[in-house]
């Protein structure tokens, strides 16, 4: 069976059985194989085969589970028809042949495609190609949405609803919450006991339980039509029986003597924040991927019969010859023809020295050229170029990773069915004993309402309000720039084993510098060596060269003039300083002989990792100049910190093996992995996670964009790109990496607040959900109240524990995490 696996951007998940409930209705349909649904980056990955099951079907049923999925619609001419079995075959052609394409019809009569298709799965190069491999002709549309606009639009739509849904919510509840709590606690007059003021109270709620309450009936819905319970049968459980009593009493008083609208209204209203504040973090899931797209040009220069012509990037093919000027975006993967330059390779490979291009090398799409100007041919285009390989890494380890079902969602399916078992069992008893339904009913209605959703649905979402808000304070050095961008990674983050560390820019500075100046023969000082070196760099655009120009400036030295300027091929530059013939490059340009004197400090600064530069005054050895990437100051006290929080550390890297065991050596690594090129960096995250080993990854370039996707928890150090900021689970806007511990510490705080908040949540439920049954109703010495327990005092139950979860996660604000 040739598999073939789409990406799907799901919209409309409300919690993990969502996701949960997508793979069991996906996994029905024959020819499908591997479903993973992820309700964090709300994507699913689905394996079938093309044979059996089409794209269009898997659409179909998530939509019929009464799910959405996020589409790109395009219409557009098509030439070359005769007839109307021409459409036809067009039609074919894109809906079995083109992965991604949803729906594709095509009208003879107008000339025109209208196509709905996964954006992340196919782009109009793909369509256009195969209506032109089918005979036929299409004329392509104007630039208009870019690929990932069509399911950001969709995600704006949904933060768009719940906000709205939240402030109609907040603007009915906090006046009926006012004069609710006033009456009962006769605050606010004898006036407020009149009949009109519950009809207030019904006009107050009604908006709130069947508008901003109304994604809970259809979420429970669903989640009761695919044989599951989650939290929003909660919700919608307890809302709806506090509103329908209430409402059953205003319409019929003698049914009883109290009304609830106010406590279904504050259950939905609270819960909504929550969503709402969900549904902006889970808006943002694609912006890393958007972002890397964005290191895409949108035009390319491509050269035909000597003339320069400026094209959409998407009509660039594999053959062409293109032409980039100094500070331009490469635009397409490919090999240079002619030209010299030094491109900045770090957006992909996170090292900070450029890579010297001349006739012969490769260049990588989405890399900026230097100084020069360089002519290439275009060797992989569109979905094979580097950049497109790493934007599909991140989509497919961000899609692997098992969806996290909450705490509460994990109990609520078992809380439900118990509660609503509870709340039967006691009606039918107390009308089989005592003959009246009235007292019956207010026994099941205290049931109910002491089972009130409310503490358990604050339980996680303000722990982690209040967590997350902790680790955003600002003005309290280290302590500051700990960003969370989901919940979940809260949670993961307290069970780590392993930390995986990037080097460069997350160990080191990213940075070249000076490190050793070390002089030799007649030069006597560090300064005068410093000097002739800087002399002859400074006429070199290498970065290293650069590097030693810097440490001359930053000493405050006077460059003597350099004459007669000479670079050699990788090796090295030269020039004449003073009448003398200078000359500073790799000990290889130079006679071993040469280097005898020097060979043992040479031998020693590589295996610290660090580039030896030689420098020759007349061919005679005038001292070596050590140039390396230098540790952060902090490097070795936080990776000391997170062995005492006995966790293992690990180095990855692409540099060299001694460079790499150099490094890991001063700062005290566990282990290191080197040489390892960006595509292998979530590989070498995945293998270890195969041992069964939690792993957290920390990075800052694009390239440790997948390897932060696949690991459990993504530590995106924010002094470093965008995109590694946007695919990390815990942002450090500091760059420190002491924030590295301070996160993990943070995180068991805030795990041990929540799992407080939720036994405190059910303690009170499982204690009380007894007695507003009528447990102690035999036993005369206690209290009447609690024989039989109203309402009202179930309700004050519900509401004290709820500000008993609040209290408890606003402690995390005062809390010290080391």
């Amino acid at each position: 069976m040739s598999e073939r696996t789409l990406n799907i951007p799901v919209t409309g998940m409300t919690c993990a059985n969502c996701a949960a409930n997508i793979e069991r209705g996906l996994k029905k349909l024959d020819g499908v194989g591997d479903v993973n649904v992820n309700f964090a980056s709300e994507k699913a990955n689905v394996s079938f085969d093309p044979q059996t099951a089409s794209a269009s079907a898997i659409f179909d049923k998530i939509e019929s589970l009464g799910f959405g999925v996020a589409k790109t619609k395009t219409e557009f001419p098509v030439t070359g028809m005769t007839c109307a079995n021409c459409a036809a075959n067009i039609e074919r052609a894109l809906n079995k042949k083109v992965p991604g394409v949803v729906d594709a019809s095509v009208n003879f009569a107008s000339e025109r495609a209208t196509v709905e298709y996964i954006a992340s799965e196919t782009d109009l190069d793909e369509i256009v190609g195969a209506i032109e491999k089918a005979g036929y002709g299409a004329i392509r549309p104007e630039a208009g949405e870019t690929e990932m606009d069509a399911e950001q639009r969709a995600r704006d739509a949904e933060i768009r609803d719940q906000t709205r849904k939240f402030v109609v919510g907040a603007i009915f509840t906090l006046p009926l919450f006012i004069l609710s709590m006033g009456r009962d606690f006769g605050l606010i007059g004898a006036w407020s006991h009149a009949a009109w003021v519950n009809w207030l109270f019904f006009a107050l709620a009604t908006p709130v339980q069947f508008y901003t309450g109304f994604d809970y009936y259809v979420g429970g819905w669903k989640s009761l039509r695919n044989k599951s319970a989650n939290m929003d049968v909660l919700v919608a459980m307890g809302s709806s029986v506090a509103y329908l009593y209430s409402l059953v009493v205003l319409l019929f008083p003698a049914a009883g003597d109290h009304v609830y609208f106010e406590t279904s209204a504050v259950i939905i209203t609270l819960i909504k924040l929550g969503k709402m504040l969900e549904a902006r973090t889970k808006g943002k899931t694609g912006g890393a991927i958007r972002k890397l797209m964005g290191l895409r040009p949108d035009t390319a220069t491509i050269v035909e019969d000597g003339d320069e012509k400026e094209v959409p990037l998407t009509q660039v093919k594999k053959g062409d010859t293109l032409m980039v000027r100094p500070g331009e975006r490469i635009p397409v993967d490919g090999e240079v023809i002619s030209g010299a330059s030094a491109v900045d390779e770090s957006m992909l490979t996170g090292e900070p020295i450029p890579v010297d291009k001349k006739e012969g090398d490769t260049v990588v799409g989405g890399t900026i050229n230097g100084e020069g100007l360089l002519k290439f041919e275009a060797t992989r285009v569109g979905k094979e170029t580097a950049l497109a390989q790493i934007i599909r890494l991140v989509q497919e380890a961000q899609g692997s990773k098992p969806p996290i079902q909450g705490l509460a969602d994990k109990v609520a399916a078992v809380f439900v069915p118990a509660v609503i078992g509870i709340a039967l069992v006691t009606f039918v008893v107390w009308w089989f004993l005592v003959g009246d339904f009235v007292p019956a009913m207010i026994r099941m209605v205290a049931v109910l309402v002491i089972a009130c959703p409310c503490a358990l649905g604050l339980a996680t979402p303000t722990a982690i309000m209040a967590g997350t808000g902790k680790g955003a304070e600002t003005g309290k050095g280290a302590e500051a720039g700990i960003l969370f961008k989901r919940g979940e990674a809260l949670e993961t983050a307290t069970h780590l084993d392993t930390i995986v560390l990037d080097k460069t820019g997350t160990i080191t500075e990213g940075k070249p510098s000076v490190t050793d100046v070390e002089p030799f023969g007649r030069f006597e000082t560090r300064e005068d060596l410093l000097k002739l070196a800087a002399a002859v760099e400074r006429g070199s655009e290498h970065p290293l060269g650069r590097a030693v120009v810097t440490a001359a400036k930053n000493e405050g030295l006077d460059l003597p003039e350099a004459d007669d300027f000479k670079a050699s091929g990788g090796f090295g530059v030269e020039a004449t300083v003073g009448g003398d013939r200078v000359k500073i490059g790799k000990p290889k340009w130079f006679d071993a002989d040469m280097l005898s004197e020097a060979k043992e400090r040479i031998e020693t600064f590589q295996s610290e990792g660090k580039t030896a530069m030689v420098v020759m005054v007349n061919d005679e050895l005038a001292g070596v100049v050590a140039v390396a990437d230098t540790l952060k100051e902090e490097s070795a006290n936080a990776i000391r910190q997170l062995h005492d929080q006995h966790l293992k550390v690990v180095m990855i890297t692409g540099d060299n093996q001694a460079t790499a065991d150099a490094i890991a050596e001063q700062v005290g690594i566990d282990a290191v992995h080197a040489e390892v090129r960006p595509d292998e960096k979530s590989d070498r995250v995945r293998e270890i996670q195969e041992k069964g080993e939690l792993v957290g990854m920390v990075g800052d370039g694009i390239n440790d964009a997948p390897a932060l996707a696949q690991a459990d928890v993504g530590f995106a150090i924010g002094t470093g790109t965008d995109v590694a900021i946007e695919t990390g689970d815990v942002i450090l806007s500091s760059g420190s990496l002491k924030g590295i511990p301070k996160a993990i510490g943070l995180s068991r705080a805030t795990m041990r607040t929540i799992k407080q908040n939720l036994f405190w949540a059910f303690f009170y439920n499982a204690i009380l959900i007894p007695v507003a049954a009528g447990a102690l109703y035999p036993f005369e010495s206690v209290p009447g109240f609690l024989r039989q327990l109203h309402p009202i005092l179930a309700a004050f139950a519900m509401a004290f524990s709820s500000i008993s979860v609040v209290t408890n996660s606003l402690r995390l604000y005062r809390a010290k995490v080391e």
